[in-house]
């Protein structure tokens, strides 16, 4: 079954922090690039952060040193470490999947065949 399962989400004040976690095993067996993105309502989806199989890793400009993007030393699982949030981080986060090395474009929703179903987070000021 292709099926990536996000959990961690929730309501946090503004100034919190959360952390997101992904099972994203099925991909990880060789070449592949994982990604998080979010979509607040209204919106179109954007991506906040990527890591490929070598390890390199991309931010939005907008969470850049706040948010950290991880996997576990299993590659079982995806983690987003989310601080100092803010009210505009509020979105439906989704984590997405791609069977290739990519070096590029790595925030593109495009590039990636197999998404999650999402997970909420809330930000209050």
């Amino acid at each position: 079954q292709d099926q990536l399962v996000e959990s961690g989400g929730g309501s946090v004040q503004a100034g919190g922090s959360l952390r997101l976690s992904c099972a994203v095993s099925r991909y990880t067996a060789s070449r592949y690039s994982l990604a998080w993105f979010r979509q607040a309502p209204g919106k179109e989806r954007e991506g906040v952060a990527a890591i490929n199989s070598a390890h390199f890793r991309v931010y939005a400009t907008s969470v850049q040193g706040r948010f950290t993007i991880s996997e576990d030393t299993a590659k079982t699982t995806l983690y987003l470490q989310m601080d100092s949030l803010k009210p505009e981080d509020t979105a439906m986060y989704y984590c997405a999947a791609d069977q290739s090395t990519r070096w590029s474009a790595l925030l593109q929703p495009d590039n990636y065949p197999y998404w999650g179903q999402g997970t909420q987070v809330t930000v209050s000021s």
